[in-house]
């Protein structure tokens, strides 16, 4: 099948699973779905932010979805891991600077990539070229599977605030549907977009804006509660 169809029919799954009805603007405000949120079958995820996906309720589900929580001593290893694994695959993307592999603290990880290389300007469209990347990433997600992802679209400050935000929570819920489409597990996935907000770099320099535009993906362990 047609990767595009995939990743538009795993939309439409995400849609009736997560219950995306409506997206937030920047304020923290519900909305309707835009026509073009509506158009790949998934928004926003409504109000979620990355420190959000570690409450209870959306633990509970990732429990559920795989099978028990990481003990102790063992998330730093297996996230850990999980890190080399990711160098590894992506080495090439990593080596020219389409994406980014970073350790957090909490033993959490950051997948970090450019919409200048996984996006079409002003789209929320994913690349053809970057599918094999997002696959890459897949797999390695699908292999850790003692994990939740916290994805979050950002973009640079040209252009209204407003358009920002609404093209940062599509390109975010672009990302997510594709990874739904790999057959990464639901409950493991949120989605939000912060627009301009949350810079990594100044937004005076074309090299700065170009930083700025980019989805995250905060992969996060399932950790038993002490």
């Amino acid at each position: 099948m047609n990767k595009r169809w995939m990743v538009l029919g795993a939309g439409f799954v995400s849609c009736s699973l997560l219950l995306a009805s409506c997206a937030t603007d920047e304020y923290g405000n519900r909305r309707p779905l835009t026509e073009t949120e509506k158009g790949i079958g998934i928004g926003a995820a409504t109000g979620a932010a990355i420190g959000a996906v570690a409450d209870r309720s959306a633990k509970g589900a990732a429990l559920g979805a795989v099978g028990g929580a990481l003990v102790g001593g063992l998330i730093g290893n297996y996230m850990e891991q999980q890190r080399r694994d990711f160098e590894k695959v992506l080495a090439d993307e990593i080596a020219s600077g389409a994406i980014r592999v970073e350790k957090l603290p909490g033993d959490r990880l950051l997948v970090g990539m450019t919409g200048e290389t996984a996006f079409e300007v002003d789209s929320d469209r994913i690349k053809p070229g970057f599918y094999s990347t997002m696959d890459k990433i897949s797999g390695v997600v699908n292999k850790y599977g003692k994990t939740q992802l916290a994805i979050a679209g950002y973009t640079d400050s040209t252009g209204s605030a407003a358009y920002n935000q609404d093209l940062s929570e599509r390109r975010a819920g672009a990302v997510q549907s594709y990874l739904l489409s790999d057959n990464v597990y639901p409950a493991r996935l949120s989605a939000t977009g912060y627009g301009q907000n949350r810079p990594i770099a100044n937004n005076d320099t074309e090299e700065g804006r170009r930083r700025n535009r980019r989805v995250d993906i905060t992969i996060i362990p399932v950790a038993e509660e002490t």
